[in-house]
């Protein structure tokens, strides 16, 4: 046999056992994971996992899908749009009112990403917050209980700060500089922005008022938890190698950051600084943390009662140590 024909042979051989390890690799599987809103510096980490490959080599596809706000992607996990949600744990609402969903791991504690912004010349410190008016984004959100929450541990009531719910972000800054309000509630990124520009003051972040919560939580849908366990262990994973790359690594997230926030790299460093504290290493919940949760619901009049937060959560698919 001359060298040219055993070479082809070799090569034959080559590619046939390079074709048949590919037929013996499983396909990956489709996750469609939504993110609440497209821009914050909470849900980066999925754009880290998939930039960075981490999902992938999880055996993933992910599908990332932002939404307008928490509750158009809750809709979006009962109709069957999505299998994984990245939301607020205020969310975790939803499932006491039948929403096919539960939450499989805590995302962030405190919550360190919102703050207050007043005007440069308006409130000193939270003391002399009784009787202002601080925007927040709807009746019954997040931002209208943190501001109550606020309001009460003062000793003011749930009432000592007039609550103004404002909708977007842009009307409550245009009204913060008209003098409308006095203060607005705002993602952390937004507060930076604000300063640097001279159009507000950060008066206090809500992680330093409120330490025991859960702000943000990963949710899966039942039908995923019954069908694809292992789907969801992936994730999991995948997503705690994406927080272990992020905390390594600011020059890298923040190069990613910024584009997926459309902030400058400043900002973007500023956030990552601020916010990267309240990432979960393990995902595992925290009962203090629920037991605020719970209270939140029926002060909120979300739900009538306290309900059993050990229905709401599970911990069974976090990565194993």
């Amino acid at each position: 046999m001359n060298m040219i024909a055993c070479g082809a042979r070799i090569l034959a051989a080559a590619l046939a056992a390079f074709a048949a390890s590919l037929a013996a690799s499983p396909a990956a599987e489709t996750l469609r994971v939504g993110k609440a809103v497209p821009e914050a510096f909470s849900f980066v980490p999925l754009d880290v996992g998939l930039k960075k490959g981490f999902f992938t080599q999880n055996g993933l596809n992910i599908e990332s899908i932002a939404f307008a706000g928490d509750a158009r992607m809750q809709q979006a996990m009962a109709a069957g749009s999505l299998d994984i949600a990245l939301g607020s744990g205020p969310a975790m609402a939803f499932i006491v009112k039948g929403a096919p969903i539960k939450g499989v791991a805590a995302m962030a504690g405190p919550p360190l990403l919102l703050t207050i912004v007043v005007r440069p010349d308006g409130p000193k410190n939270v003391a002399d917050l009784k009787g202002k008016r601080i925007s927040v984004s709807t009746v019954g959100s997040l931002t209208y209980w943190l501001v109550s929450e606020t309001s009460r541990q003062q000793g003011w009531g749930p009432d000592g700060i007039v609550i103004a719910p404002m909708g977007a972000t842009a009307p409550q800054i245009a009204a913060l500089d008209r003098g409308d309000i006095d203060g607005m509630v705002t993602d952390i990124a937004t507060a930076l922005d604000l300063e640097k520009n001279n159009k507000g003051r950060i008066l206090t972040r809500f992680g330093q008022l409120v330490k025991d919560f859960h702000i943000h939580v990963i949710f899966a849908t039942n039908k995923l938890i019954a069908d694809k366990p292992d789907a969801i262990r992936a994730f999991l994973k995948g997503w705690f190698e994406s927080i272990a790359f992020m905390r390594r690594n600011k020059a890298e997230t923040v190069a990613i950051a910024k584009d997926v926030m459309n902030k400058d790299e400043d900002i973007t460093g500023k956030t990552y600084d601020e916010l990267m504290p309240m990432f979960s290493d393990d995902g595992k919940f925290n009962p203090k943390a629920l037991d605020v949760l719970a209270a939140s619901y029926v002060e909120l009049k979300v739900l009538p009662d306290k309900p059993d937060a050990s229905t709401l959560f599970t911990e069974e698919f976090l990565p194993k140590k």
